[in-house]
C-alpha cells in the first residue's frame, strides 16, 4: 500500500497532506454513514480535521467532532459510530501529522480496510453529494467523562499516592491528571497543558524523560507517568526514580490483570514466556496486537508503551494504563514489583541507512547459524541463548535492530553483528565497493 504505514497515514505536514485529508474524508463518507473525529494538539490538527470533515460531509455521511482528545478516548467514543478518525502522528515530531482510522471496537483499520480506502483515494472517488444530500456535522462533548468513568469502574479509589504526570503537552493533559485525582492521587503536573510545540521528544523513552525522572525523585513521588503525543502509549518511572523498561511493564500488567494468554510482538523480551504465560507473537505494531486479540488472549502490549486491555477497547490505552499502574503502586511499591520481574540484557537501536538489499541480508544472517528464522516482520533469528531482530521501521526511514541474550556480552555480540550486516548491505556501502 502507498498511503498507510503500520499505524495509519503519517507524514510531514504540507499542502499535499491537506489535499489527501480531503480525499480520505470523501472515501470514508462513501463507505461509512456515521463518523466521529478528533485530533491531538498539533498546530496543523485543525486544518486537517476540517479538510477531513469536508470530505466526509461532501459524500453524504454524518460527522461528529469530539474536539481535542487522546486517541484511546476517541476510540472509546467510536463504539457509537461506524468509524472513528484520529488526526495524529502519535510520537512523531510536531512537524508531522497523520490520520488514524479506528473501528467501533477500538481496533485500527486492518490491511483490507486500508486497501479499500486507498483504492478510493487513489482511484475514482464519487462525485460530491447534491445540495439536499450533503451530510450533517455536529460537535459532541462528554467523551472524556465517558472514558474516565469506564476506567474508574475497574480501579479502586482513595489511593493516596503522589504521582508526577508528564503529558508532553498532548491531549492526555485533559484526562490523565483528572483521572488520577479521581483515584485519590496527588498529582504533580509536568507539561500538562495542550500545545503543538512539544517540549520534549514525544516518544516516551528513557532518553526523553529526564525531567520526569528528576521530578519523581525531587518530589519524592510514588510514581511517574508519561504519555506520547496522542496518549495511546504510557511509560512509567518507579518510586526510586528509575525508568521502568517496557518489557518489565508488559510482564507486570499481564500479571496484575490476571492474564493467562498474552499477545505481544516479535520485539518483546523472551522473559514473558518464562513468566508462565501462554504467548502469541505478532508482527511489530499495535494494529497487529489488537487484531490478534480479537481471537485469542486477555491482554496485549508492546515494550514501546502500547498496552491493550480488550475488556475496555482494542485500542492501546495509555489513559487506562496510567490508572492501572497507579492502582498497582497503591498496593505495593512499584520498585519492589519491578524488581520481582526477571530481566535479560536487551539492546534496541536503529540505523539510518538507504536501500538495504534483502537478497544480500538474508544469506549473511543465515551464516550466523540461527536455530530459527522468522520472516513475518523483517528477520528474527533465534539462538539457544538469545535472539536478534532486524526490520525496517514502519514510521521512519530507519532499520531497527533488537538483540536479547542471557548475558550482556552475548547481547552486545548479536547487536553489533546485526548493525554490521545491515551497513554492509546498505546502498551506500554497495556503491562505495563498486
Amino acid at each position: 500500500m502507498q498511503l498507510f504505514g503500520t499505524s495509519g497515514i503519517r507524514r510531514l505536514f504540507d499542502e499535499n497532506l491537506v489535499k489527501l485529508a480531503l480525499r480520505v474524508g470523501m472515501a470514508l463518507g462513501k463507505s461509512y454513514d456515521s463518523v466521529v473525529i478528533a485530533s491531538d494538539t498539533r498546530t496543523s490538527a485543525g486544518v486537517l480535521k476540517h479538510a477531513l470533515i469536508s470530505g466526509i460531509l461532501s459524500s453524504g455521511a454524518r460527522c461528529s467532532d469530539g474536539g481535542v482528545l487522546a486517541t484511546p478516548t476517541l476510540a472509546f467514543a467510536a463504539r457509537n459510530f461506524r468509524v472513528g478518525v484520529m488526526i495524529t502522528a502519535s510520537h512523531n515530531p510536531p512537524e508531522y501529522n497523520g490520520i488514524k482510522l479506528i473501528n467501533p471496537d477500538g481496533s485500527a483499520f486492518g490491511p483490507d480496510q486500508c486497501r479499500q480506502v486507498e483504492e478510493l483515494v487513489l482511484g475514482g472517488l464519487p462525485r460530491a453529494a447534491s445540495w439536499q444530500e450533503v451530510g450533517l456535522s455536529n460537535v459532541i462533548g462528554g467523551a472524556v467523562a465517558e472514558h474516565s468513568e469506564r476506567i474508574l469502574k475497574d480501579l479502586p479509589s482513595g489511593l493516596g499516592l503522589k504521582v508526577v504526570v508528564d503529558c508532553g503537552c498532548g491531549p492526555a493533559s485533559g484526562i490523565t491528571p483528572y483521572l488520577l485525582r479521581r483515584l485519590g492521587c496527588r498529582v504533580v503536573g509536568l507539561n500538562c497543558y495542550p500545545s503543538g510545540f512539544f517540549p520534549r521528544n514525544s516518544e516516551p523513552t528513557e532518553a526523553s524523560l529526564g525531567d520526569l525522572i528528576k521530578a519523581t525523585k525531587d518530589f519524592d513521588a510514588d510514581l511517574g507517568i508519561a504519555h506520547d503525543g496522542d496518549a495511546d502509549r504510557m511509560m512509567a518511572v518507579d518510586d526510586k526514580g528509575r525508568f521502568v523498561p517496557g518489557d518489565k511493564l508488559l510482564g507486570l500488567f499481564a500479571r496484575e490483570v490476571g492474564a493467562k494468554e498474552v499477545v505481544t510482538n516479535l520485539d518483546a523480551s523472551m522473559v514473558i514466556e518464562e513468566m508462565g504465560f501462554k504467548v502469541t507473537r505478532t508482527r511489530i505494531g499495535d494494529t497487529a496486537v489488537s487484531e490478534a486479540l480479537k481471537s485469542a488472549g486477555d491482554f496485549g502490549g508492546e515494550p514501546s508503551g502500547s498496552w491493550v486491555f480488550p475488556g475496555v477497547s482494542l485500542c492501546p490505552d495509555g489513559i487506562y494504563a496510567a490508572g492501572r499502574i497507579a492502582a498497582v503502586a497503591g498496593n505495593k511499591k512499584l520498585s519492589e514489583l519491578i524488581d520481582e520481574i526477571p530481566a535479560y540484557p536487551i539492546l534496541r537501536g536503529s540505523v539510518g541507512v538507504e536501500g538495504v538489499a534483502v537478497s544480500e541480508l538474508e544469506p549473511r544472517l543465515a551464516a550466523m547459524n540461527p536455530l530459527s528464522l522468522d520472516k513475518r516482520d523483517g528477520f528474527r533469528l533465534g539462538f539457544t541463548d538469545g535472539w536478534l531482530l532486524i526490520r525496517a521501521s514502519g514510521t521512519e526511514p530507519k532499520v531497527r535492530i533488537t538483540a536479547e541474550a542471557r548475558s550482556r556480552a552475548r547481547a552486545e555480540e548479536l547487536y553489533d553483528c546485526g548493525i554490521r550486516i545491515v551497513k554492509e548491505c546498505s546502498k551506500a556501502n554497495r556503491e562505495e565497493s563498486l
